[in-house]
């Protein structure tokens, strides 16, 4: 269009040079480029309106869609624009428009004071004086945020601090049971810890007591839904017996395993050492203490971008098992109906596509649902807890708000609402505890609790009548009843007097001795309470939180 129009002013201008004669074209020569630019802006401004009412009456279906899509052109380019928004299309590497900013966030992987590290001992060590030195490895592998930091195998030494002196009460007790080494309570640290890749640290702990012996406990998942109250209460009832019958059998198999399994010569010197009443203290290897660090431990820092953290704070999936640690000491003697529970994790959790769900340090919050405390009669305690929400630490918030400023909001709020119990739990043996199908704590006894008390009444009957009274030569009854009257009441001093001393009146009284204390141990004395200390392992199973019920329409 714009062409017809300057072959139209060059007509006119040729036709207005051939009336004018030769003097007068030299001129009309010199003014065409003022007329032509005189013409040209008229019909410009003649031209536009109808070049946009051309461009209306277009089909509309022809121009391209725009979207507002992260990361693409605002505005798709047109036929009459000047210059493109967009890459041209003549570039076939450049087509499409360039994607989405990804976001980088620095994450620093310390360790907050407090962290604890589970360290089993490598070597026997003496508790004799201070400064014996103590060696051990770290036996769980320590995270922080999604990195193990301080992996299982990691070297840690230390020392014995402190021993303190032994009570003159307990001295005492110790003396009339027959233990003259009565054994000392001791205070250990640890200083250094080594990685793997041959890195030290120094550090400053505050170590718990150790543990000779740690079992980890499971519950049943096994159910009974479908049937009646009365019939869950038989099922029960049954499962207990079982459950009983079964511990016994694995306290006899157990028992049988360490007399006749590997080893059963050093077990047999420990037993007859524990016996003696002269005997030295040592920490055997394998046993387990929880150092927790005093001061914070920097491990440098971590780059991880959006992509990596589109995740960060989302449910998990139902039914996932967590891995975390108690905060603070939770007993059944001291807990009451919805006391405060809470727990970290001391694993991250990923999804099925290992996308980072919960990162370690996320902190588990529950309640005590059910806390019974032991009782008289030698009635146990019992304790349930639940968890009912996740909250995810810090650092994630911190992470969230540097690679995507919009999320920053959502990540303060990130708290998923749960239902949890307890799967898994890591005790020491001594504590005789026994998860339920629901995860409910609860104290049980040995049940060869019966067959020491009938014995310790046997042998004091025996002593009370001795064989003189049939005609024996030996006025003190029989010497293997004694001795085994007086090993019943102070063990191997009690032996070993109520057979030098040949006196029935001497054995009776370790007999009876021993046969009451062991009724009062066994029967009348206050029950084991359910206690789960400070940094405790937990396995918490969560699922979806119940649907709130349904409100139901009053009746009229």
């Amino acid at each position: 269009m714009r062409s017809g129009i300057f072959h139209f002013s060059g007509t006119l201008l040729v036709g207005a040079a051939s009336l004018l004669g030769p003097e007068d074209v030299s001129g009309v020569r010199a003014m065409t480029p003022i007329w032509r630019l005189s013409l040209f802006i008229p019909l410009m401004v003649c031209c536009v309106p109808v070049a946009s009412a051309q461009s209306d009456s277009a089909d509309n279906s022809h121009r391209p869609v725009v979207r507002e899509t992260p990361g693409s052109c605002v505005e798709a380019s047109r036929e009459d624009d000047f210059f493109s928004l967009c890459v041209p299309s003549w570039f076939p590497e450049q087509d499409a428009c360039p994607p989405a900013p990804v976001f980088f966030a620095n994450i620093p992987l310390d360790l907050p004071a407090g962290t604890p590290l589970r360290i089993a001992l490598d070597q026997r060590t003496r508790v004799n004086h201070p400064g014996e030195v103590v060696h051990g490895k770290v036996v769980e592998t320590v995270y922080a945020f999604d990195q193990a930091v301080i992996p299982a195998g990691s070297v840690v030494s230390g020392k014995v601090a402190s021993i303190v002196p032994v009570s003159g009460i307990k001295r005492t007790l110790a003396y009339a049971n027959g233990n003259f080494s009565p054994f000392h309570k001791y205070e250990i640290t640890f200083e250094t810890l080594t990685l793997p890749d041959g890195r030290q640290f120094p550090i400053k702990t505050a170590v718990s007591a150790g543990t000779s012996e740690v079992v980890h406990l499971v519950s049943n998942p096994d159910k009974a839904k479908q049937k009646s109250a009365a019939g869950r209460a038989a099922d029960n009832a049954k499962q207990e017996a079982k459950g009983e019958v079964q511990q016994a059998k694995d306290q006899v198999h157990e028992t049988w395993q360490r007399v006749t399994g590997p080893g059963r010569m050093h077990r047999l010197r420990q037993f007859l050492v524990s016996q003696s009443p002269y005997r030295r203290q040592y920490l055997e290897p394998g046993t387990r203490f929880v150092a927790d660090l005093n001061e914070p431990l920097e491990f440098g820092e971590v780059t991880r971008n959006s992509e990596q953290l589109a995740a960060v704070g989302s449910a998990p999936v139902p039914d996932s098992t967590l891995k975390a640690r108690l905060v603070a000491e939770v007993s059944s003697a001291t807990a009451t109906r919805d006391t405060p529970v809470n727990a970290v994790l001391t694993e991250p959790l990923y999804s099925a596509t290992h996308q980072l769900i919960l990162p370690a340090n996320s902190r588990v919050v529950g309640r005590v649902q059910q806390a019974k405390p032991a009782r008289k009669l030698h009635r146990n305690g019992e304790l349930r807890v639940i968890f009912e929400r996740i909250e995810a630490p810090e650092e994630a918030i911190q992470a969230l708000s540097q690679v995507q400023e919009a999320r920053a909001e959502q990540a303060q709020a990130s708290s998923q609402a749960m239902i949890g119990n307890l799967e898994g739990v890591e005790v020491a043996r001594s504590a005789h505890m026994k998860l339920d199908e629901e995860g409910g704590a609860r104290t049980t006894d040995n049940k060869t609790r019966y067959l020491s008390t009938g014995l310790a009444v046997l042998l004091a009957a025996a002593a009370s009548h001795p064989d003189a009274e049939r005609g024996a030569v030996d006025s003190g009854g029989d010497p293997a009843v004694r001795t085994a009257a007086g090993g019943s009441g102070f063990r191997l001093t009690g032996a070993v007097l109520s057979l030098a001393v040949k006196s029935t009146p001497v054995s009776i009284a370790f007999g009876a001795y021993g046969a009451s204390a062991s009724m009062y141990t066994n029967f009348l004395s206050r029950g084991h309470d359910v206690v789960l200390p400070k940094d405790t392992p937990l396995e918490i199973g969560f699922g979806n939180p119940h649907p709130p019920a349904a409100s139901k329409p009053a009746s009229p």
